[in-house]
């Protein structure tokens, strides 16, 4: 369903009322299109404190160019080198003459260090507890800015040792394809890079299954997938055959009809895929709402058994007969329901809460005893058919309640899980990221 207050708003009398009555003014979001792959515009790199990262041949590979222009599209602020409240006095310096002019839809990323990074103190046991406040600080300074900056801006914080093995991080942040992604904090790791990865197909030769992939968000990850080369496995239940088999063909990929409820659903993924999987997308999710005290267990348990404990069963399969090769993806779908909680959903809160925890606690070993990364999008208000039924006035505040003031579209989580699913996306694990332009609702 078309967002007509957005509409509305784009027109002078729209843009003349709701500035008179205070109300939000969202602005269009620019997104990724083969016409416009990047931002238009400079790149300004600042810095704080004294910072051992060597950003620039990263930056220059970014697709824009490096300038100290007055309206550039994006900025970043190396913060790393941060130790103190007097460096934190040096992040407002350098960012406070220059925000006003970031342009519109432009991108404003801030570099910092893991909060358990840097040197013992005197005594050889303690960290520098003085560095990781500053650190933290920096959460809030970016969340704050998130949500102050307007014109379609988004402002996240990226945590860092290696400057080398957050090249698809950056990259992914500094173009149209986040224009959803506002207010996060994303830690990457020194994990080697994926070495030649080709940039326009960078999934190419690689087998990605999609689990409720025919329709909605799901089918907005098959076809992202494949446009940046995967061959697509689109799973649904038998009922949803014919619109995987459609979509499946349009994408010239493969459809595959099965329960993912299913106690053997994982080993009869790995006999129709006899030679692999590069990227397991667990996209398929129901809701049965209604408040706790009206909720009987037939309205629990299917939510709990859809968008849980097939994740569960279905991951541990696949690792366990090894069908996920060496560099391969697993990227879930939580919400930010699970995370902020949400009033007569506490079967899919509690569903989508339990995989931020399966990431969290199986990415370390995923990757050591596989060599898999494991990470999850939390999508917050999507434009679907499912919240265009939703009640007008319920909807109309679920669009506004972010920084961005409006709805995010199926691909906003496509190219987020894209993301996520590159191969030079290995220094990415165990996180949990929120597609929501920065909801009002949770951290």
């Amino acid at each position: 369903m078309a967002d007509r207050y957005l509409s509305f708003t784009a027109t002078a009398p729209g843009r003349f009322l709701t500035r008179r009555l205070g109300l939000p003014q969202p602005a269009a979001l620019r997104r990724w299109s083969p016409e416009h792959p990047s931002l238009t515009g400079s790149l300004l790199h600042l810095t704080a404190g004294t910072s051992a990262l060597d950003l620039a041949p990263v930056l220059a590979r970014t697709g824009l160019p490096l300038d100290d222009s007055s309206d550039p599209a994006a900025v970043v602020l190396d913060a790393t080198g941060v130790r103190d409240v007097d460096g934190l006095a040096e992040v407002h310096a350098a960012l406070h003459p220059v925000v006003r002019s970031v342009a519109a839809s432009g991108r404003v990323v801030v570099l910092g260090s893991p909060l358990d990074a840097g040197a013992a103190t005197d005594d050889g046991h303690h960290r520098d507890h003085h560095r990781a406040a500053v650190q933290q600080a920096l959460e809030g300074f970016v969340r704050s800015l998130g949500k102050e900056i307007g014109r379609g801006r988004t402002v996240n914080l990226v945590r860092l040792t290696d400057a080398s093995a957050a090249e698809s991080t950056l990259r992914f942040l500094l173009s149209p394809r986040s224009a959803y992604v506002s207010g996060q904090v994303i830690g990457v790791g020194a994990q080697g890079s994926a070495g030649s990865v080709d940039r326009a197909l960078p999934l190419a030769g690689r087998t990605a299954l999609v689990t409720g992939g025919a329709r909605g968000i799901g089918e907005a990850v098959a076809e992202t997938l494949a446009r940046d080369g995967a061959h697509v496995v689109v799973l649904d239940i038998p009922q949803a055959q014919a619109d995987a088999r459609r979509v499946a063909e349009r994408l010239g990929g493969t459809a595959l009809a099965l329960d993912i409820t299913a106690a053997d659903a994982g080993e009869r993924i790995a006999a129709e895929l006899p030679d692999g999987l590069d990227v397991l997308i667990h996209n398929a999710g129901i809701t049965r709402d209604r408040r706790l005290v009206n909720m009987p267990a037939e309205r629990w348990s299917p939510v709990l058994d859809v968008n849980l404990a097939s994740v569960l069963r279905t991951t541990d399969a696949l690792l366990a007969k090894g069908a996920l090769r060496t560099g391969g993806r697993i990227v879930a779908t939580a919400s930010i329901a699970g995370l902020a909680g949400n009033a007569g959903q506490t079967n899919y809160g509690a569903s989508k809460a339990g995989i931020a925890g399966l990431v969290r606690a199986l990415a370390p070993r995923a990757l050591a005893e596989h060599g898999v990364t494991v990470n999850a999008v939390a999508p917050g208000f999507i434009e679907t058919k499912m919240t265009a039924a939703v009640p007008l006035f319920i909807r109309e505040a679920g669009r506004r309640m972010n920084s961005l003031a409006q709805g995010g579209l199926p691909v906003d989580v496509a190219e987020t899980t894209a993301w996520l699913a590159h191969p030079a996306s290995g220094a990415v694990n165990g996180q949990v990221v929120r597609v929501c332009g920065q909801s009002l609702l949770g951290a």
